[in-house]
């Protein structure tokens, strides 16, 4: 027996125990968050005798006489003066790592009152962002010391409308920790779940024995793919991942599932799941593309290994080469990588009274899961509800099926509420990567600079299900050429399944890969004709009405030069060595493919409710709805509210993917508040009360390789410049973003973006990786190479407005094309900094790398 001081309230604990686990569990003190387990990333930071400390390296029987403090203990001055100062700072994005930077802030400052800005870094270094770039999180506790020495007053925010950074609207809940994420969650009678997977990338399971957990004390069911009562299989755009692999099938991948155990506690769960006896015949996968494609190669699918060819092609290219005078010819290879996103997946199913269930969920689109839960369950729609709590951050990584449909299964069969959490090892072996990629880039320019044509092969390792991964290399093949004017262009691309886990949805879509394949090229070109990279930026970049590669005609509010022109000067007169790369981005998911966005504006109970399924992952759409809709009404913000995504409430408004929230549910958004405003003025918000107003807005494009001559691939495109300087020693010391975002309805939010994607482009460009061994990933957490607060550089955002569309008062996607020129740029800065041409990311030889 043991007894613990939590927030001054003595707690008395029978066994020892992981301390994470009581205080979450036990305790339901759920401000501290389980992000990792295993040390590396502080979500579950508390003071131990005032020292920062991880609860999940701690137990119950190594605090016992210990005063520890969590969020819950601060007191109330200490609590408002970081609430103020995070949100004034634009500090709180998806708000998973907040709680323990916070605790980390009070370790620094109960000690030292007034830091300075290195110790404020040094404070946070055992704390991850995914998000924020640590920029604005550091200028939050800045602003708490001040407040907490009397030096600040925390005053209330004026105005709101478009162009003005309010606060955000959920800050108060994600800086307490007081917000729930499904984890979070506890219900009476719940149970936990935990899953059965494949030991072998590749293998045959000849048998399953389920005997022994079946009577196991506190499991209430064990199922196998026998148990599912609908459809099989799932999949975004084809249904080829098995919600369970049955016996007789093969596995495809290491995180393939085979068996779901639900048991009284987690503990009885995983129990149960070691008792399970599976008989395997081991078969050798396949681990790369050219593997893949060899013709003797077994099938992985029915179909064969290719799952898509994208072609685009414009002019001659070939002939178009053989006249140009100067023509650069490159191998590029791009590695996978890990969304590292700070909530580990989490769904908590409840089996409902008349047949049906509701499922809690925390991820990119309710109604994609609706559809794949709908199908799998063999259930009508109004028979699967799903709502979304607090998202942990996405960034693509959260757009299929992970834990969903198996808490669903789970909850229908016991008929009791099912919680389903992945543990970080877990998440990492189970979710869709960023695609691996082997790109070979020909690019021509004339004798003075002005480009020709480009020649592409790209060939992407979409792994053992094609999630989106269709989509991602249309992607990746459409902006391989970039926001210039090229027009002979012949891009083929191969999409291809194999052992590997599978590649789905990343930020950027795609185009991070090609971006650096494509922009290295241009730097070499620059050399050989003799101008700079600045310069041959700038001659070939697109203006409004020239045609883009895929015969587009591009718009008035096209600012890749503008972009340009802004980092000139910082570029130029850098001492040491200086990188560029330029890059565009489409906004909504464009091609002739379905694409709206919906809301309903509904006056309750005297304020103006947004009722939109748009997913927030980080972004802060709420924030955005919130503004335009006092943008339209003239409503105070304090009238404004923004419902939780709900498939029984709130109408679908696709995905939260392609940067096209902001636009396309934006403009939804506008449309009801202007039909609120025109009832507001014969009318009060009180006699109003139970008025819906519709908002919808349709992004018609035309389909890949449309027969018309200027097909609208998009209906929107956001343009970037970003250069990267490196200091005498060869590190990055300062890093220069120039973003065209249309209009920016909240500009702190936008930086907040902007750092974050120039954060995650370093990593990706410097470090970060996710190796695998015969199919198998190796890594942790804690050794992906995410960057840490002390090693982000200077971030500096120069936000370019120019586009006079009304829709969504101007705004365009700035989420993913924050991230797609950094590594281009970094890996220019090298090549000026020691002449070395660095292919294949992460880059080699630079002091970020061991």
């Amino acid at each position: 027996m043991f007894k613990i001081d939590i927030n001054d309230t003595v707690y008395t604990v029978q066994e020892d125990m992981k301390l994470l686990d009581f205080l979450r569990d036990e305790a339901q003190i759920t401000s501290l968050k389980n992000g990792c387990g295993e040390g590396s990333c502080g979500a579950c930071m508390l003071l131990m005798d005032g020292k920062a400390m991880r609860a999940c390296l701690l137990t119950v029987s190594k605090v016992a006489g210990k005063k520890l403090l969590t969020l819950e203990g601060l007191s109330e001055r200490e609590r408002e003066a970081y609430v103020w100062a995070f949100a004034q700072a634009g500090a709180v994005q998806c708000g998973f790592c907040i709680p323990g930077m916070v605790i980390s802030a009070k370790a620094l400052l109960d000690k030292v009152p007034n830091p300075t800005p290195q110790e404020i870094k040094q404070s946070i270094r055992g704390n991850i962002c995914r998000c924020t770039g640590y920029v604005k999180i550091e200028k939050g506790i800045m602003l708490a010391a001040q407040v907490l020495r009397g030096e600040l007053q925390a005053n209330a925010q004026s105005g709101a409308g478009i162009g003005t950074s309010i606060h955000r609207v959920d800050a108060r809940e994600k800086v307490l920790g007081t917000g729930h994420y499904v984890d979070d969650m506890h219900v009476d009678q719940m149970l936990h779940a935990a899953v059965l997977r494949t030991q072998y990338p590749r293998a045959i399971v000849k048998a399953i024995d389920i005997s022994a957990a079946l009577v196991y004390p506190g499991v209430e069911a064990v199922l196998t793919a026998e148990d599912i009562p609908g459809d099989h299989d799932h999949g975004h755009i084809f249904h080829d991942w098995p919600t369970l692999v049955s016996v007789g099938q093969e596995t495809r991948y290491i995180g393939d599932a085979l068996v779901l155990v639900a048991a009284q506690t987690k503990k009885q769960a995983r129990e149960a799941l070691a008792l399970i006896k599976v008989d395997y015949e081991e078969l050798e996968p396949i681990i790369s593309p050219t593997q893949a494609l060899e013709e003797q190669a077994y099938r992985i699918h029915p179909k064969g290994n290719l799952l898509s060819t994208t072609k685009i092609n414009r002019g001659n290219a070939q002939e178009a080469l053989a006249k140009s005078a100067h023509v650069v010819t490159h191998h590029y290879s791009t590695p996978p990588t890990e969304h590292a996103f700070m909530e580990p997946e989490s769904a908590l199913g409840i089996p409902q009274a008349d047949g049906g269930i509701k499922i809690y969920v925390a991820d990119q689109s309710v109604y994609d899961d609706q559809h794949g839960i709908m199908a799998m369950l063999g259930l009508p729609a109004e028979k699967v509800r799903v709502i979304s709590k607090l998202v942990g951050g996405g960034f693509g990584g959260k757009e299929d099926l992970s834990v969903q449909h198996h808490a669903a299964l789970l909850a229908m069969k016991t008929q009791k509420p099912v919680k389903l959490t992945l543990s970080r090892k877990e998440s990492l072996l189970v979710h869709p990567k960023r695609h691996a990629m082997e790109l070979d880039i020909t690019t021509g320019c004339d004798a003075d600079g002005k480009l020709t044509a480009m020649v592409a092969k790209i060939v992407a390792d979409t792994g053992a299900y094609a999630s989106l991964g269709t989509a991602v290399l249309q992607r990746a093949c459409t902006h391989a050429s970039g926001p210039y004017q090229i027009a002979n262009v012949d891009i083929t691309g191969l999409c291809v399944y194999t052992n590997n886990p599978p590649a789905g949805a990343f930020r950027g879509f795609g185009v991070p890969q090609s971006a650096f394949a494509a922009e290295t090229n241009l730097d070499l070109l620059a050399e050989k004709v003799g101008i700079s990279p600045w310069e041959i930026r700038y001659l070939n970049a697109l203006e409004p009405g020239m045609v883009n590669s895929t015969g587009q005609i591009t718009d008035e509010g096209t600012a890749i030069k503008e972009t340009l022109l802004a980092v000139r000067e910082v570029y130029e007169n850098h001492p040491h060595a200086a990188g560029i790369a330029s890059c565009m981005k489409n906004t909504g998911i464009g091609v002739g493919l379905p694409d709206t966005g919906r809301v309903k504006l509904k006056v309750l109970k005297g304020k103006a409710v947004v009722l939109t399924s748009a997913a927030c992952i980080g972004q802060g759409f709420a924030t955005i709805a919130t503004q335009i809709v006092h943008e339209a009404t003239g409503l105070p913000i304090h009238l404004i509210e923004v419902g939780a995504p709900d498939t029984a409430l709130t109408p679908n408004s696709g995905t939260t993917t392609a940067s096209r929230q902001t636009m396309f549910s934006g403009e939804a958004v506008r449309q009801a508040s202007l039909k609120l405003q025109q009832a507001l003025y014969n009318s009060s918000l009180e006699k109003l009360e139970g008025s819906e107003f519709d908002g919808e807005y349709f992004g018609e494009t035309d389909p890949m390789n449309s027969d018309k001559l200027n097909p609208v691939s998009h209906v929107a495109y956001s343009y970037a410049t970003q250069v990267v300087l490196l200091d005498e020693q060869g590190k990055v010391e300062r890093v220069v973003a120039a973003h065209d975002v249309g209009k920016a309805i909240n500009p702190k939010a936008i930086e907040g973006q902007i750092e974050g994607g120039v954060t995650m482009g370093l990593g990706y460009a410097l470090r970060e990786d996710f190796p695998l061994e015969k199919g198998v990933p190796t890594a942790k957490f804690g050794t992906l190479g995410l960057f840490r607060s002390t090693e982000v550089p200077e971030i500096e955002c120069i936000i370019i407005e120019k586009n006079s569309s009304p829709l969504a008062y101007g705004a365009k996607g700035v989420g993913e094309i924050a991230s797609i020129p950094t590594a281009p740029a970094v890996a220019s800065a090298y090549y000026k900094f020691d002449g070395k041409l660095r292919c294949s990311l992460p880059l080699q030889g630079t002091p970020y790398k061991k």
